[in-house]
């Protein structure tokens, strides 16, 4: 029988191990929330800049190919990340959401306009502080969320659906259900999705052959999916308690 080497089982070794436990995971975790305000920043100063300079919006307004290319573009952005994860290298990855989230602050200058200053200050700060709180219970709880977050992506798939119906529809009080159900999908979503990223960087610790450009990847992803719950609550209040210019 071998026996590990007395060096190696010191207590000095042991206090290093358990302080090395964890390092690669809050690591990512950083880097996660870090992109994902890097994102959040650049879309909040590209909206700002457009609403400032209506005329920069202008030749959007008045072409109905680039309007619709501008508005669709992050859905194409986020298929093109995800769909090309594998093949796509770290530094693709992140010019890719630097660039989606200027396109989607062009999209959010739209929202600027049509909503009055106060009700986009008070609905920011309120999806900022419910986004908060989420994310610290998704990464303290103990509890596995996945049944739940389960439950809350079928509540997603059913938001979608019951939205391009009303497109058609145009019935308000369908939306005002639409952005009420919105508020607790995502607000559910975001402690689920941290918890999840959360058990991927633990995953890092577990497995010390992962190649740090693929850590790098995940980081954007994970930064991805915490930027789009935020984003949708935040439209999702602001459908329910902002007042139009």
């Amino acid at each position: 029988m071998d026996y590990p080497n007395h060096s190696s089982s010191t207590p000095e070794h042991l206090f290093n191990s358990y302080q090395a436990t964890g390092t690669r995971s809050k690591s990512f975790i950083a880097n996660v929330f870090a992109y994902m305000f890097l994102a959040l920043g650049i879309s909040a100063v590209v909206a700002f800049l457009f609403a400032e300079n209506r005329q920069w919006l202008e030749p959007i307004l008045q072409n109905k190919v680039l309007f619709y290319l501008v508005v669709f573009a992050p859905l194409g952005f986020v298929l093109l990340m995800s769909f090309g994860f594998k093949k796509l290298s770290a530094p693709v990855m992140i010019l890719l959401f630097i660039v989606y989230s200027g396109i989607t602050g062009i999209t959010l200058s739209f929202v600027l306009l049509t909503y009055a200053a106060s009700s986009v200050f008070g609905c920011f700060a309120s999806a900022a502080a419910m986004f908060g709180v989420m994310a610290f219970m998704g990464y303290t709880t103990n509890k596995d969320l996945t049944s739940f977050g389960r439950i809350m992506t079928m509540g997603l798939i059913g938001i979608v659906i019951a939205s391009v119906i009303n497109m058609f529809l145009g019935n308000s009080t369908m939306d005002y259900i639409i952005s009420f159900v919105g508020v607790l999908v995502f607000t559910g979503l975001t402690a689920y999705d941290v918890q999840k990223i959360k058990r991927i960087g633990e995953g890092f610790d577990e497995n010390g052959q992962v190649l740090e450009g693929d850590v790098k990847k995940f980081a954007i992803m994970g930064a991805l999916t915490l930027y789009l719950d935020f984003i949708n609550l935040f439209l999702m209040l602001l459908r329910l308690f902002g007042k139009r210019d």
